[in-house]
């Protein structure tokens, strides 16, 4: 049994757009994710497979799961400083998929700005390689079979309440000022 964990996001603290306080306690939140990860497995040794215990929590090993990894592809794809997108297979896929790159961060930004909690995710399909913009509105449900997250947005209010208040459409401009294209890009199949 593996135990994982946490990877070390403290070199985005200093962050213009996220404070300190916002991203400390992102990261023990992740933390959460990662010892209710560990639990469950440890649990899961212990139980029959087929017993409604077993059963109960392996439902619950998926969120946690995923509220880990989720966690673990937004904060590394957030860079400190302001990238741009450079010319390459990323930008050529957003292109052909969206049509611009403008296009692309309108349709994944409005999605952002969507009444409800969740995450949107820039997915590359791994049989068309083409891209899509996606909702998911829990950890455990909604994610697109077969396709591989190349950039992921954190929705959820803990993301940004503590320094935007309900202003989430100011969130999603420090984020877009911020994304690492260079750890999407590394992400293509």
């Amino acid at each position: 049994m593996t135990t994982y964990t946490p990877k070390d996001f403290t070199a985005l603290l200093g962050t213009e757009g996220f404070s300190d306080t916002l991203l400390t306690n992102h990261f023990t939140l992740y933390e959460g994710y990662i010892k209710n990860t560990n639990t469950l497995s440890e649990l899961l040794t212990t139980k029959t497979a087929g017993t409604p215990e077993h059963a109960e929590l392996k439902r619950r090993f998926g969120w946690e799961w995923n509220g880990m990894r989720l966690h673990e592809l937004y904060f590394s794809n957030i860079a400190p400083e302001t990238l741009e997108l450079q010319d390459g297979p990323l930008k050529t896929k957003i292109e052909a998929s969206f049509g611009s790159q403008e296009a692309w961060q309108q349709d994944f930004l409005g999605i952002a700005a969507m009444r409800g909690i969740g995450w949107v995710i820039l997915t590359e399909d791994t049989e068309s390689g083409e891209l899509f913009n996606t909702w998911i509105a829990e950890h455990d449900g909604g994610h697109l079979a077969g396709s591989n997250p190349l950039l992921v947005l954190d929705v959820f209010e803990h993301a940004y309440l503590t320094d935007y208040g309900i202003k989430r459409a100011e969130y999603l401009a420090a984020f877009a000022r911020h994304i690492d294209w260079q750890a999407a890009e590394r992400r293509l199949a």
